[in-house]
């Protein structure tokens, strides 16, 4: 029998070989059709006499990245058409539909045939599930080898018999710490855990499992076994008394009860733990249903994978450009942010030449790259011959001519119009002419930065957030005379570096900045109002937001808000800025000399490690403040997400930012915009542009202008349209197919 994603081949012994290799794809994913080859596969080693056992592995360099979300997508989308016809019939479907892979996993495992998984790279999801219904597992030794169950990070959880099986072979605080982080475990974690049995050598992986089988291996796994007990002991014991009730407090903590997947995990695996196997799996199948149906569970699968995917295959990228291979990049500036984007080029194995106005600063840029991949090494995160290549590939210079032969430079020099003009000039005098000059600029426009080039068509803006080596996201802005090369190239460069893309169209502040600012802006009104501080930093955290807008402002510096306030003043007129807001930041930073946590002392105060930061108390003198019991808390968390999503819902409406997606990922990965509602504008949609619009409206009465609706919100919620219906960003097949 001969399979389209798998081949079967049987050795002398007895032991069948099934390699999964996905013709068209870089990376193996469960889909309908995988799955249904697997079940006859299943079928075929049962029925075959001659065959004594199974290993399964990849043909690619990695294992497999699990199911392909899109599968679920469309599952909901039947169930959602089905509902309309016959409710219980529809939820029967799902329900059946969700239990496949978990069905077909428990068959494989009590097929009375040993089974191996042989897992030689990454094994995330389904792939890890199906590898944990193997009656043994070996991993090969090696840095590309990880295996998660990540499915929580999107809004779901594992729901093909994972939460049955992990704590079944470890300890329930291990297991649950694994579900509801989503971590990555190395081959030795894992075999730590008990989740696999043994490591090999990448070039005897396949002969070790086989050897597994040779070695007779039992084809029944622990949990099926008369008298298993679980490893850690049962629940309704002293370790169970000490472990669940902290487990659900920690829970909340962490999730404010936004996320029901997260909390989906505690009950299968409490739950399951109290029953037999096969009606925990029925309990798990149940859960997943609910889970499925949720609001948070289409968002951010849409989102924080569709979406996010699709933009880090270049879905923004304009057709018919040839791709980038980068030979050469330079990098205008040496201090923390060109130094950092010196660094993440290096790190994507492209030479860098990094420019600074002497060789001093030039070298002080390239020192930090040293400190950044010591760190990784120290943690074991990088090997030392890593570090010496890297740090090759980076020349620092205080001389232009070094930039001869660039395919791209990034200017990152001061944010001043005179500097960066001069630095423009100079580079575009050395550089060929197919060469694309791109700068860094958080709050100059593109369109008045590119009247300094030569060749306009070449000029493009790709802004960078800061700390560059952790954050993801980069926008990159298009002036009124940028061409499509241009754009292409930027694109080709940050998916090279391994970040992900947004294209903005150019204006004051671009989209990020625009967002953060009003989150930021309604913190300090709230402290005007006489909020106390913790209560606006508690709201934030509540309303799902991983940084209060406090804390955030100190990230960024309160003297750069004051710069922004001021340069917004002189290039808009005083009636641009609230003149109560710019007291505020005026007295932090003149009065009391607190800049944020550069200088240790901001918002919050900044002790000497290992102390941590704490809310300066002083802040409760600079307004009279609120009794607690009268703020209405639920309010708050409102204010500080419906501000930022109106923005959002402005740049929509400017055409600054012209796709969902982008729009979406952008507000998550930037600034953390509560994930569980898939990004500012999926936030809209899933409330809805009608009740959204009465929400805005009740707000304005009460706290003014930031709150008005623009008129495409007004126009939306009359039509009962989404942002995904009104921008829909596959009207032009614009799609670049995941993996």
């Amino acid at each position: 029998m001969s399979y389209i994603n798998f081949t079967l081949d049987t050795d002398a012994d007895g032991i069948a070989l099934v390699t999964w290799n996905m013709p068209d794809r870089s990376m193996n994913v469960f889909t309908e059709e995988v799955m249904g080859e697997l079940d006859k596969i299943i079928d075929q080693v049962v029925a075959d006499a001659g065959i004594k056992g199974a290993v399964i592995t990849s043909g690619k360099d990695s294992f497999s990245g699990g199911a392909d979300l899109t599968m679920l997508q469309k599952m909901l989308a039947v169930f959602a058409r089905e509902k309309t016809k016959d409710p219980e019939k529809a939820a029967k479907l799902l329900f059946d539909n969700a239990g496949r892979m978990s069905g077909l996993w428990r068959k494989l495992e009590t097929s009375g045939k040993p089974w191996v998984s042989a897992i030689n790279g990454t094994c995330m999801g389904g792939a890890f599930e199906l590898s944990l219904a193997c009656h043994g597992r070996v991993a090969a030794d090696s840095d590309k080898v990880k295996m998660a169950l990540p499915e929580v990070k999107v809004g779901i959880f594992p729901g093909a018999g994972g939460t049955q099986r992990v704590p079944r072979l470890t300890d329930q605080q291990q297991a649950l710490q694994m579900l509801t982080s989503g971590q990555n475990l190395s081959p030795q974690k894992a075999k730590a855990m008990g989740l696999i049995h043994e490591i090999a050598e990448p070039a005897k992986l396949v002969e070790t499992a086989k050897a597994m089988i040779r070695n007779g291996l039992k084809a029944v796994q622990p949990w099926d076994e008369k008298g298993f007990r679980l490893p850690g002991g049962q629940i309704y014991t002293p370790a169970g008394f000490n472990l669940w009730p902290p487990a659900i407090a920690i829970l909340r903590r962490e999730t404010y009860g936004n996320y029901p997947a997260a909390a989906a995990i505690l009950k299968c695996v409490y739950e399951g733990l109290l029953v037999p196997f096969d009606t925990a799996l029925r309990i798990e199948q149940r859960y997943f249903t609910e889970i499925m149906q949720t609001r948070e569970a289409a968002a951010m699968i849409r989102s924080l994978f569709v979406s996010l995917q699709e933009l880090n295959k270049g879905a923004r990228r304009p057709d018919g450009v040839p791709e980038t291979k980068f030979k050469k990049i330079g990098i205008l500036g040496a201090g923390f942010m060109g130094a950092g984007i010196a660094y993440v080029t290096a790190k994507a194995g492209i030479p860098v030449v990094l420019l600074d106005r002497d060789m001093e600063s030039a070298e002080k840029g390239k020192a930090h790259s040293d400190s950044l991949v010591s760190d990784q090494v120290r943690k074991g995160r990088a090997k030392p011959e890593e570090k010496d290549k890297l740090l090759s590939l980076i020349t620092p210079t205080a001389d232009y001519a070094d930039l001869a032969g660039c395919d791209l430079v990034v200017e990152a020099v001061f944010e001043d119009s005179a500097v960066k003009k001069a630095a423009t000039e100079q580079a575009e005098a050395v550089l060929k002419s197919s060469a694309i000059f791109a700068s860094n600029t958080s709050t100059i426009p593109i369109t008045s930065l590119a009247k300094n080039s030569a060749r306009p068509k070449h000029f493009v803006g790709i802004h960078f957030f800061s700390p560059v080596d952790k954050m993801m996201l980069v926008e990159i802005i298009l002036g009124k005379k940028t061409g499509d090369k241009a754009l292409a190239t930027a694109i080709d460069f940050v998916r090279a570096i391994k970040k992900t893309p947004i294209v903005v169209n150019d204006t004051r502040g671009f989209y990020v900045n625009r967002c953060v600012l009003r989150y930021m802006s309604e913190a300090y009104k709230m402290l005007i109002e006489g909020v106390p501080a913790p209560m606006i930093e508690n709201a934030a955290k509540a309303a799902g937001m991983p940084v209060g807008p406090l804390a955030l402002t100190d990230e960024t510096a309160i003297d750069l808000a004051q710069k922004i306030m001021k340069q917004t003043i002189r290039d808009l007129g005083d009636k641009a800025v609230d003149p109560k807001q710019i007291a505020l930041i005026n007295t932090m930073v003149d009065d009391h000399g607190r800049f944020g946590r550069k200088n240790g002392k901001g918002f919050y105060d900044y002790p000497a490690k290992p102390a941590k930061k704490k809310l300066w108390p002083g802040l409760k003198d600079l307004y009279p403040q609120l009794a607690p019991e009268k703020v209405d808390y639920e309010e708050l968390q409102q204010r500080l997400l419906v501000t930022t999503a109106l923005e959002a819902a402005r740049v929509m409406e400017e055409g600054i930012v012209t796709d969902p997606r982008e729009a979406d990922v952008g507000s998550i990965l930037a600034f953390g915009f509560a994930p569980y509602t898939g990004g500012a504008l999926s936030y809209i949609d899933g409330i809805g542009a009608k009740e959204f619009v009465k929400i805005a409206k009740g707000l304005q009465k009460k706290y003014g202008a930031e709150f008005k609706a623009p008129k495409l919100l007004l126009d939306m919620a009359e039509k009962g349209e989404t942002f995904y219906q009104r921008f829909d960003p596959y009207a032009k097949g614009d799609v670049k197919q995941a993996a």
